[in-house]
């Protein structure tokens, strides 16, 4: 399909109930600080469509400038979106991006974020997930998110353990910490709704050991089936290698598709949202406090040198991790 653009008039018209006015006034005030005049723009896709037309709907609430874009849904996360939608992201003050794949880690957020735009990225996101968790306070989960990645920024190396069996060994010489505080008020904020993490790329090729997501997938799951069954992958060099358990064979596909840059160990994160619940999607999963995520693939747009279009994260429930000599967290809580 080609890309789809619909103005104001275009746009379905439905009156807000009071819980969805107060999600859609705490998201364009106190996340992205919408301001009377600004260009909104709002991307979305089919799957997506109606998510992304409240989104519109409540911008439009801040500012008569907003413009919703609707594109193909993409194959991966961090596939690049058309090149119409690239340029209006550049081109926009504010930047929603309600779709099926995550845009976070692709050239065009990049450029987007480089131009001074304000980027919420919303992977997945639900109905539900929006009216619980972006009325929470995020003053909270950023101060939170960013004392926990300044720890990270701190260590030199990383053991990330498990009940499941993972035992993880990570090198972040060099590296720094970020935090995904769902406030993005400053020209070239970037960040997801639901927000609530601290994270940083490891070092290329150093990351070794066993990781055993058994709270979310990096591939679609469906069925739910990692309740049933982790999935298991051995890494060596700094790379997926073995996978094994549910979506082994999807995750197979992509790395046959996109070769070994695809395996690469590219992030690691803490939760912080208090909010956010185990639910077998990766965006709300991998904000869970008491879990970790790990990210395969690119790294680039977060510290990294690995430049891949894919990029998606297993959630890894009650972790254990020692950052050099500190403890962040123990069976999924932090230390006393």
């Amino acid at each position: 399909m080609a890309v789809i653009e619909l103005g104001p008039d275009a746009i379905a018209p439905r009156t807000l109930d009071a819980d969805e006015s107060q999600m859609l006034n705490a998201v364009m005030r106190h996340s992205l600080g919408v301001r009377s005049g600004e260009h909104v723009l709002v991307v979305t896709d089919p799957p997506k469509r109606s998510l992304g037309e409240l989104f519109a709907r409540g911008a439009f609430r801040a500012t008569p400038a907003v413009q919703l874009l609707i594109m193909p849904e993409m194959p991966d996360h961090g596939s690049e979106p058309p090149s119409q939608v690239a340029a209006a992201m550049a081109a926009a003050d504010v930047c929603f991006l309600a779709t099926s794949k995550s845009l976070s880690h692709t050239h065009a957020r990049q450029s987007a974020s480089a131009a001074g735009a304000r980027v919420a990225s919303m992977p997945s996101i639900t109905y539900e997930m929006a009216m619980r968790t972006l009325r929470v306070d995020y003053g909270e989960i950023a101060r939170s998110s960013e004392a926990l990645a300044l720890l990270l920024t701190a260590a030199d190396f990383v053991h990330l353990t498990g009940p499941g069996g993972t035992d993880l060994h990570l090198d972040l010489t060099g590296r720094a910490g970020s935090a995904d505080t769902g406030v993005f008020t400053a020209a070239g904020a970037f960040g997801n709704l639901p927000a609530g993490e601290a994270f940083i790329a490891p070092l290329e090729g150093r990351a070794h050991g066993t990781l055993v997501f058994d709270a979310a997938l990096p591939v679609d799951d469906p069925d739910d089936a990692v309740r049933d069954a982790p999935m298991v992958i051995d890494v060596r060099d700094g790379r997926a290698q073995r996978v094994t358990g549910p979506g082994a064979e999807d995750l197979q596909v992509v790395f046959d598709r996109l070769g070994d840059d695809a395996r690469n160990i590219a992030e690691l994160g803490i939760g912080t949202n208090p909010a956010a619940r185990i639910s077998g999607n990766v965006l709300e999963c991998e904000k869970v406090v008491g879990t970790a995520h790990v990210a395969l693939g690119n790294s680039l747009h977060i510290g990294g040198a690995t430049d891949v279009p894919f990029h998606s994260d297993g959630v890894i429930n009650r972790p254990t991790i020692l950052a050099g000599d500190t403890l962040l967290l123990e069976d999924g809580r932090l230390p006393a």
